[in-house]
C-alpha cells in the first residue's frame, strides 16, 4: 500500500455523508474527478458519475457504481430538557449506539453529540438490560429546548458518526467508521486516477450513488439516467471470520467477495464465468460470498429490460458501527479486479453474458 491510498482512504472514511444528506461525499468526489473523465453528470437524487467515453465504434456502456451514504440518524423530536430524539437512518444494532460521539448538522453549524446511556450504579433492575433506538437520547449539552433550537437543530436534521481512521499495529488492517461503502467511493476514484491516459474498450460510467442503505433508491435514477449494458456495484459486506472458520463468508485478509447469491440477485452462470476467469487468468485473490442483504446490484439488474449485473465487494468485521475492521489487501485485490474488468469488458464481453 502507499502513501497515497492511505490518505485517500482516510479521507474518504472521515467525510459525514449519511442517506439523504451526501453532500460532502458528493462535493469531494466532484472535485477529485475533475480532469480525469470526459464529464460529470449527476441524476435527479444526487447521485454523481463521470463519464469517460470509449473511441471504439459501437462499444458498450459499463457502470461502476459505489454508494456515497453511510447509516446515522435523524432528529425526530427535542425534548423540553434539550435531549434529542431519534430515527435510525439504515441498520442499527442498538447495542451498539450508545455512549459514541455524533456530528448534528444544522442549517446553523455543526454540533458535538453524545449518545446516552446509564450507568451500571444507576440502573434499577440488572437484569434487564435490553435497549432500543428510540430510548437512547442524543445529547449535545443543551439546557433545554429552546437552546437547542437557537442553535439550529430542528426534526429532521442528520445526525452522523464521528471516527478518525487509524492503522492498526500489523499496517495490514484498518479502523473507522463508512468502509460500507467509502470503499466503493475510494475505488473509484483510485480506479479513474489509474485510467486517466488509458483507452478502454466500452464507455465507463463511474461513481456512486445516494441512499443505497435507505433502499437500493439512487441507483434506479442513475440507471434510468445512464442506460448502462452492463453494472458492477463495489460494496463492503460484514465479515462472518471471528471463530476462524475457514467455511464461513466474509474473511479478512482472503481476497475480494465475489458475490454469488442474496436475497435480492443470483450471479448468473454466464457473468460468474467471465469474473472468475478474470481474477484467476490475473492471478487475484478472490472468495465466495452469500449475503443477506442486497446492494446497488439488487435493483439495476432487473430495471429496463434487464441487466447483467454483478457486485465486487470486500469483508469488513463490525460495519454499520462507529469502528470497523478492513484489510488493505481484500481492497487492493478488488480494485486490481475491477482495473481488469474495465480493461477488457467490450461488445464480445457483453455478448457473451446474454447468451442464453
Amino acid at each position: 500500500m502507499n502513501e497515497e491510498t492511505f490518505h485517500m482512504i482516510k479521507r474518504t472514511t472521515e467525510l459525514q455523508g449519511i442517506s439523504g444528506f451526501e453532500h460532502n461525499v458528493r462535493d469531494f468526489m466532484r472535485d477529485e474527478m475533475n480532469g480525469l473523465v470526459d464529464r460529470i453528470e449527476t441524476d435527479g437524487l444526487g447521485g454523481l458519475f463521470g463519464v469517460k467515453e470509449s473511441q471504439t465504434p459501437d462499444a458498450p456502456k459499463l457502470m461502476l457504481a459505489a454508494h456515497m451514504d453511510e447509516v446515522g440518524f435523524m432528529v425526530s423530536s427535542i425534548t423540553s430538557k434539550g435531549l434529542i430524539k431519534v430515527l435510525p437512518i439504515g441498520g442499527w444494532n442498538p447495542y451498539v449506539v450508545s455512549s459514541q460521539r455524533f456530528t448534528i448538522q444544522t442549517k446553523k453549524g455543526e454540533y458535538p453529540l453524545v449518545s446516552s446511556s446509564i450507568p451500571p450504579h444507576l440502573l434499577k433492575d440488572k437484569k434487564n438490560t435490553s435497549i432500543s433506538i428510540d430510548s437512547i437520547l442524543f445529547d449535545g449539552g443543551f439546557e433545554s429546548k429552546e437552546e437547542a433550537e437557537e442553535y439550529g437543530v430542528r426534526p429532521g436534521d442528520p445526525i452522523v458518526p464521528v471516527v478518525e481512521t487509524i492503522q492498526m499495529a500489523n499496517k495490514k488492517t484498518f479502523a473507522g467508521k463508512a468502509w460500507d461503502n467509502r470503499y466503493g467511493v475510494t475505488l473509484v476514484l483510485e480506479l479513474l486516477k489509474q485510467l486517466k491516459e488509458e483507452q478502454l474498450p466500452s464507455t465507463l460510467i463511474a461513481g456512486a450513488n445516494v441512499q443505497e442503505e435507505v433502499g437500493l433508491r439512487g441507483t434506479k435514477g442513475s440507471v434510468r439516467k445512464f442506460q448502462p449494458d452492463a453494472f458492477l456495484a463495489v460494496d463492503c459486506s460484514p465479515a462472518n471470520d471471528l471463530n476462524g472458520d475457514k467455511e464461513a463468508f466474509g474473511r479478512l485478509g482472503d481476497g475480494f467477495l465475489l458475490r454469488i447469491q442474496d436475497p435480492g440477485m443470483i450471479l448468473s452462470r454466464e457473468m460468474k464465468d467471465y469474473l472468475i476467469d478474470t481474477a484467476e487468468t490475473n492471478k487475484i485473490p478472490y472468495q465466495y460470498f452469500v449475503s443477506k442483504g442486497g446492494t446497488d446490484a439488487v435493483a439495476a439488474h432487473t430495471l429496463n429490460e434487464g441487466i447483467p449485473s454483478a457486485v465486487i465487494g470486500v469483508p469488513a468485521r463490525y460495519i454499520h458501527t462507529h469502528q470497523s475492521l478492513f484489510r488493505i489487501d481484500d481492497y487492493e485485490a478488488a480494485r486490481e479486479m475491477v482495473y481488469q474488468i474495465v480493461k477488457t469488458f467490450d461488445r464480445s464481453v457483453l455478448e457473451t453474458l446474454k447468451t442464453f
